[in-house]
């Protein structure tokens, strides 16, 4: 890869790190908090992804109307719709239920290890051998998030929130890995298109379940932050990030490690968030440990089946 080539797709991974990056602190402002209930966690989740499905479709008929479209064959579709349950339900709806209840900022704390978490899942995915440095930083890593909400929870219990986050992060890594067995024959654009597209017959119905009964009810800037993950967080931001991964630059992974840092920072202007100095603290030791981790080495054991 040319020095052009590589600068254009460290640019397209830091647009779609940062439209990622503001997810948390968007999510908390749709769905509100426990004193100020906004959007249901639910409507939020499946809203937002039958928006963007509604755009992908119409992105999908203009890729076939330019003779370009990529259509899922045989055991595509079961990966389809794994990563469909990672990034369209798992992590959208146990994030948002999560928020109503915790700052966004002690999301980003708990979620700054899905890339290291998606590492590991995608390791045993790929049957490849990660060194005992890697399993080190696994560890170190996930004691620290761990400590982090003991303590917040001010005692040795984890909580339903936290639980939520665990499962978020879990369910958010399952959908990456099923998305980048995807990737190299349908394209990165089209793998995100193609799962939206596929939901909607249960993304639309749920989403009128669940819709406000009065919209005007509803405070102005909570529907602000559900147009943002419906049109960046869910479409947008997948079509900058997987654009950076096509182009093949091996240090574009490397950029979503400052996600946490700007979904702590995006908090405090657009929800009024207290950044303390425990979770600043917190927040780098386990991007330090994502950081090491993705620097140990990993051989290939084989292609799985």
């Amino acid at each position: 890869m040319n020095a052009t080539h590589e600068r254009e797709a460290l640019v397209w991974g830091l647009v779609g790190v940062t439209l990622f990056a503001a997810t948390l602190p968007m999510t908390r402002l749709a769905v509100g908090s426990d004193a100020a209930p906004q959007l249901s966690p639910w409507f939020v989740t499946f809203g937002r992804a039958a928006v963007a499905g509604v755009l992908s479709a119409l992105y999908l008929l203009w890729q076939r109307h330019r003779g370009r479209l990529n259509r899922p064959q045989g055991r595509e579709w079961a990966l389809l719709g794994m990563t469909a349950f990672g990034v369209i339900v798992g992590f959208p709806l146990f994030l948002a239920l999560a928020l109503r209840h915790v700052p966004s900022t002690h999301g980003a704390v708990v979620t700054a290890l899905l890339p290291l978490s998606t590492a590991v899942l995608g390791a045993l995915w790929f049957r490849q051998r990660p060194s005992a440095g890697f399993w080190t930083c696994a560890v170190l890593g996930s004691g620290l998030v761990l400590a982090y909400m003991v303590w917040r929870a001010g005692g040795l219990t984890l909580g339903i929130t936290n639980i939520y986050l665990i499962i978020a992060m879990l369910t958010g890594a399952f959908g990456y890995i099923g998305g980048a067995r995807l990737t190299p024959r349908l394209g990165a654009e089209q793998v995100i298109c193609w799962v939206l597209m596929t939901s909607l017959p249960l993304t639309l119905p749920i989403t009128w379940q669940f819709a406000p009964p009065d919209l005007l009810a509803i405070a102005p800037m909570s529907w602000v932050g559900f147009t943002y993950v419906a049109l960046f967080s869910m479409w947008i931001g997948f079509f900058a990030w997987y654009r950076a991964l096509a182009l093949g630059a091996v240090r574009v992974s490397q950029i979503q490690l400052i996600q946490p840092f700007l979904s702590l920072l995006f908090a405090v202007p657009l929800l009024g968030e207290h950044l303390d100095t425990v979770t600043l603290v917190f927040a780098v030791a386990v991007i330090a440990t994502v950081f090491m981790g993705k620097r140990m080495p990993i051989q290939q054991q084989g292609a799985p089946a």
